[in-house]
């Protein structure tokens, strides 16, 4: 179990509605024809190409939940913003992670 654990990382236990509350912002990292089907209030859509591009669009100072359709996108946008200095969590699905947050 060890081993699996060191090979896919331990799974972060953070309080999303916490960090919402503390003025955490919301990056969905879903094309904008998916972002206009449906989407969290209040999160900003940065596709998972651009995020490199628009990393100033991201303010550093705030903690950032990355959001796609699955979390598949959303974890490689975690790992892009973790690698710049962002305190940064993947929210995985947005659907899901809508409903932690109600």
């Amino acid at each position: 179990m060890g081993f699996l654990k060191n090979l896919f990382g331990s799974k972060e236990q953070v309080n999303l509605k916490e960090w919402v509350k503390n003025g955490a912002q919301i990056i969905d990292v879903r094309t904008p024809g998916e972002f206009n089907s449906g989407h969290i209030k209040g999160s900003k859509n940065i596709p998972l190409q651009m995020i490199t591009a628009q990393m100033g669009k991201i303010d550093k100072a705030k903690p950032v939940i990355t959001c796609c359709a699955s979390g598949m996108r959303s974890g490689q946008a975690k790992s892009m913003l973790k690698a710049k200095g962002y305190k940064v969590t993947n929210g995985g699905g947005w659907r899901n992670l809508q409903s932690k947050l109600n």
